[in-house]
């Protein structure tokens, strides 16, 4: 008997401590200080073609934070972001504070270890890319993974990007080709038809 309760003692502090360290974890982007200055390649109102295309984005500690703000960063993670206007009526791509259920940067550009000096990351714009309006997000990261500061370019110089349709000249000159066969094929087969009734 008082072996279950010390095991039902320490089942609770294991829970209780599991939940105290996810907790510690959430980040909030109205809490997170705008430190690190973003700069991307496409100009406002660009249209990139997925799986073509590529994004040249830079990003650098701000000049005018303190020495020694940046300590915590240990990486720095760029993603694509919706911009306002492709997020209206479309509640998978809503903006949320809470950044674990954010669902504005979902397309993860690139992670590097973070350095004083900045960095420069060059992405192709992948395939699975949807159409829609961009601007790019960095975060800088702590040890555990954790979303400590960011920076990013201005949602108003957002760019497009179109994804492919997946109908390449190939199928459609395959399309054409098999509608013809079957219209001739058709008119074929009517003609022998009628000739054996007229027989």
């Amino acid at each position: 008997m008082a072996q279950s309760k010390l095991v039902m003692a320490l089942l609770v502090a294991v829970l209780a401590a599991g939940c105290c360290a996810s907790a510690g974890a959430v980040a909030y982007l109205s809490k997170l200080p705008v430190t690190l200055d973003v700069i991307a390649s496409p100009s406002p109102g660009q249209v990139l073609h997925a799986g073509e295309d590529v994004i040249t984005v830079t990003w650098a500690l701000n000049a005018s934070r303190p020495a020694g703000d940046d300590a915590a960063y240990k990486n720095v993670k760029v993603s694509l972001c919706y911009a306002p206007a492709s997020q209206k009526e479309r509640e998978w791509r809503k903006t949320h504070d809470d950044l674990k259920k954010d669902k504005t940067c979902q397309f993860k550009v690139a992670q590097q270890p973070y350095a004083g000096a900045g960095g420069r990351v060059e992405y192709r714009v992948a395939l699975d890319i949807p159409t829609a309006t961009y601007y790019v997000r960095a975060y800088a990261l702590d040890a555990s993974g954790t979303q400590v500061a960011y920076g990013q370019t201005a949602p108003a110089a957002a760019f497009n990007v179109v994804s492919i349709t997946g109908v390449t000249t190939s199928i459609k000159v395959a399309a054409g080709v098999f509608s013809t066969f079957s219209v001739v094929s058709l008119a074929f087969f009517f003609f022998i038809e009628k000739r054996k009734k007229n027989n």
